[in-house]
């Protein structure tokens, strides 16, 4: 017999004798008693009687008890492939099967989930009928067939699918109209995440890097918090009665902290069709243009009027450079997706870094930007103070497109 089958023989003969065994009985009662136990715990007798109870649990991936303690549905093995979707998800994450059923069944479970010394499960062995099976379960009152067909029944699923109106029910559209779906839990993702928390939390290198800050000594490794953890429990004060993995672990479970991230806002607007109606703001310019038309307003004109207006003109200009390098600084690319597709292509070759070269090897592209830019600022003036503005024709449009095409430099 392997030593971990042996092992749990032993094992639960000695919790036999200390339930059914007292010290007030005689000598006599207590030799018939360990007559018992023998008998009981006697592979020939106890493994048909196993093989009966398997039917009794069931091994699934999806437990309906923890939504409701009362639900009765499907045993469920999902099975998923493994892909880097990067979802953490069935398939993509090891973890082992959770069991279900009359928990005064649970010691079968335990025994196929014994490991054997080659490190194989004996489950395992049984399912795929190995010489080490064959030996391990060879008894005189049932065949290896019959003990694997009942044993193995812990994993037969139910072969129609049968879901509870105590789970959580959610309506899926789809072509022809909706799906009904149950929601389940992962119990083995579940504890596999608690799992991994512990170990975050309480391992002996997390304790020992913890210890040293308290020290104030430098540890190369440091550690991980993760804070704002709830605990949520399953089954009271008796887990067991919700699954064999509930059980193992208290019946405690860990719930991430879940708020909607924060978000930085984007300093601009990437323009969908035309940089200066999408990514300029007017409000932004509005002392500005305050100031211009200031200057444009006053009854009289001299040198010093005219030289504040056009700086006031290339102040302006230099604020919309701004915005223009905000741009570039976004990833190299963005103006091909299909949300830019309306952007005219000079202002790609302007706005987005991708076209750097054809930027620098071409100025076929710059006389349209200095032309719209010259517009915007006349109808962002025009826009600002409506009747109360100078009107502004094709000599000022002419002046204010020179004195930008005298500082093109800015806008390369």
């Amino acid at each position: 017999m392997d030593r971990s089958i042996e092992e749990f023989f032993d094992e639960k003969k000695k919790k036999w004798r200390k339930d059914k065994i007292k010290s007030s009985m005689s000598d006599e009662e207590k030799a018939s008693k360990e007559q018992e136990c023998e008998e009981n715990f006697l592979l020939d007798n106890w493994l048909p009687d196993a093989a009966k109870r398997a039917r009794q649990l069931s091994m699934v991936t999806h437990p309906g008890k923890f939504t409701h303690p009362s639900a009765k549905t499907s045993s469920i093995i999902a099975e998923a492939p493994k892909k880097a979707d990067g979802y953490l998800r069935t398939g993509n994450k090891k973890s082992v099967l959770d069991v279900i059923g009359n928990a005064a069944a649970l010691d079968v479970y335990k025994f196929l989930s014994l490991e054997l010394d080659n490190g194989k499960k004996l489950i395992d062995h049984i399912e795929q009928e190995t010489e080490t099976a064959k030996k391990q379960l060879s008894i005189k009152t049932a065949s290896f067939d019959e003990i694997k067909e009942g044993l193995l029944k812990i994993k037969t699923g139910d072969s129609n699918a049968v879901t509870s109106e105590k789970i959580k029910q959610v309506y899926f559209p789809c072509a022809n109209g909706y799906l009904l779906l149950s929601v389940l839990t992962p119990s083995g993702l579940m504890f596999e995440l608690r799992n991994t928390i512990n170990d975050i939390h309480f391992s002996a290198q997390a304790k020992e890097a913890r210890k040293q800050q308290q020290n104030e000594t430098h540890n190369e490794n440091g550690f991980d918090t993760l804070s704002n953890l709830s605990v949520v429990g399953y089954g009271g004060s008796k887990p067991q009665n919700i699954s064999v993995l509930n059980s193992q672990n208290g019946g405690k479970a860990y719930l991430l902290h879940s708020m909607p991230p924060t978000l930085e806002t984007r300093k601009v607007r990437l323009p969908k069709y035309d940089f200066f109606k999408n990514s300029l703001r007017r409000s932004k310019f509005k002392e500005n243009f305050n100031t211009l038309h200031k200057l444009l307003v006053v009854d009289y004109n001299n040198t010093n009027i005219r030289d504040g207006r056009d700086n006031i003109i290339m102040f302006i200009v230099d604020r919309v450079v701004e915005v223009m390098w905000a741009i570039r600084q976004q990833d190299p690319g963005w103006s091909r997706s299909d949300s830019y597709s309306n952007l005219p292509a000079h202002q790609k070759t302007w706005l987005d870094n991708i076209y750097i070269d054809e930027r620098e090897s071409s100025d076929e592209w710059i006389s349209s930007v200095t032309n719209e830019l010259s517009r915007w600022i006349i109808f962002t003036y025009k826009k600002q103070y409506n009747k109360q503005s100078i009107p502004l024709g094709d000599d000022e449009l002419l002046h204010i497109k020179g004195l930008i095409e005298d500082n093109l430099e800015a806008l390369k």
